[in-house]
């Protein structure tokens, strides 16, 4: 396994329990609130703006994930597929590894505001972009 599949392995299954932080805040939440009634309602999903703020931000921090994590995951196996493996690749997936880290735990915690969040964003952005020009370069 190159280590860009690794990295990407990585990422897999973070987002594959970026639901445990929501659902653990869901079932918490405060006996009698509104957000408490609605998750005892199975009609209907929960709505994340009715939950404390953290809930919240873990609800959007795992979509924010999955909509970096799914084309950084193609082009990983885009590069591999074509047998592209640099250094530049090498970094790219383990910083944006890093990064979609930060960004999660920043954004749960409510540590991370303006800027860094959009600033960890865009780096994970770059570093697809970066994955995607050494394709292009060596594919």
């Amino acid at each position: 396994m190159t280590s860009e599949l690794l990295a990407l392995s990585v990422i897999a299954v973070f987002a594959a329990s970026m639901w445990l932080p929501f659902i653990i805040g869901v079932n918490t939440s405060e006996p009698g609130s509104e957000a408490d009634k609605q998750s005892q309602d199975f009609s209907r999903p929960t709505d994340p703006a009715l939950q404390r703020p953290w809930v919240h931000r873990a609800f959007r921090a795992h979509l924010n994930l999955l909509e970096q994590g799914m084309p950084f995951a193609v082009l990983i196996l885009i590069a591999h597929a074509v047998g592209v493996s640099s250094i530049v690749t090498i970094w790219a997936a383990w910083l944006f590894v890093a990064l979609r880290l930060a960004h999660a735990v920043g954004m749960i915690t409510g540590i991370a505001g303006l800027p860094a969040r959009p600033i960890i964003f865009t780096a994970a952005w770059a570093c697809c972009v970066a994955i995607f020009v050494e394709i292009l370069r060596l594919g």
